[in-house]
């Protein structure tokens, strides 16, 4: 479901804007929202926060941390090279925070004690129009989410998952229903499952620019060249002040650079 969240009123009288976001401007923008929203800000003060890896979520690490991070790294599988890829490097743990400081932790260790003032923060392969995602996965056990997902989910934790619109797929329970790690006879890549997650709160670009600046944004293209491969183009509506603000925000991004490929990858 994607995060509820409610911009500003448009008045009689609005302005419009368009913009576009390569995809790690996206990143960025999203992990910015993150970074800000009430749950995430309360579990840093009185809980826990764990930051599972992937790209996006090393954005939102940066953010939160202040801190710069190798994004191609943090990372488990990624797309790359033209296919579905596995990071086989000796990774560091996620980054694991309880009260705002830094433990050392390994996942299961982190979510052990979870409630229902703590966080966990996913990112996604796919995401729908109905605020479904999924995630792909290689492992027998479905990896981070597989772990994450029988504790976080009933014991009633907040699951926020920022994946940008480059992402979106017509439905997601669809394309779960076609993946599979043992199905594939042909695969350009490794062959992985998906896991559809329906119960994270999801955060889109949508989502980020309403939160950040007040604003209802309509995602009405996508695709590039040029490096541009990926981006999303978005109509901007609100007050005059407000969307001066979600536009200054977004041209703050650019030139953002792109994540480049893990040192290593297998299939």
């Amino acid at each position: 479901m994607f995060y509820e969240v409610l911009p500003d009123p448009i008045p009689s009288e609005t302005v419009s804007a368009m913009v576009a976001l390569t995809p790690s401007e996206s990143k960025r923008l999203l992990a910015k929202a993150v970074a800000i929203l009430p749950e995430v800000k309360r579990a840093l003060q009185i809980g826990t926060v764990v930051i599972a890896k992937g790209t996006t979520n090393a954005f939102v690490v940066e953010e939160l941390l202040g801190i710069k991070i190798d994004k191609a790294e943090y990372s488990a599988g990624v797309i790359a090279q033209g296919s579905p890829r596995v990071n086989p490097a000796t990774l560091p743990r996620p980054y694991v925070l309880r009260k705002g400081q830094l433990v050392d932790v390994s996942l299961s260790e982190a979510v052990k004690d979870f409630g229902p003032e703590d966080v966990f923060i996913k990112g996604a392969n796919a995401v729908d129009m109905e605020g479904n995602v999924g995630i792909l996965v290689t492992s027998n056990v479905a990896g981070t989410i597989g772990a994450a997902l029988p504790i976080v989910t009933p014991r009633g934790s907040h699951l926020i998952m920022p994946v940008g619109l480059e992402k979106l797929v017509p439905s997601v329970l669809e394309a779960a229903r076609k993946c599979g790690i043992f199905r594939f006879k042909y695969a350009i890549g490794s062959s992985p499952g998906m896991v559809p997650v329906v119960t994270g709160k999801v955060v889109t670009e949508v989502q980020a620019l309403a939160v950040l600046g007040g604003v209802r944004a309509t995602h009405v293209a996508s695709g590039g060249v040029g490096g541009s491969e990926g981006s999303v183009v978005l109509a901007v509506e609100g007050t005059e002040a407000n969307v001066k603000r979600a536009f200054d925000l977004v041209a703050s991004l650019k030139g953002e650079p792109p994540v480049g490929s893990p040192a290593q990858t297998r299939l």
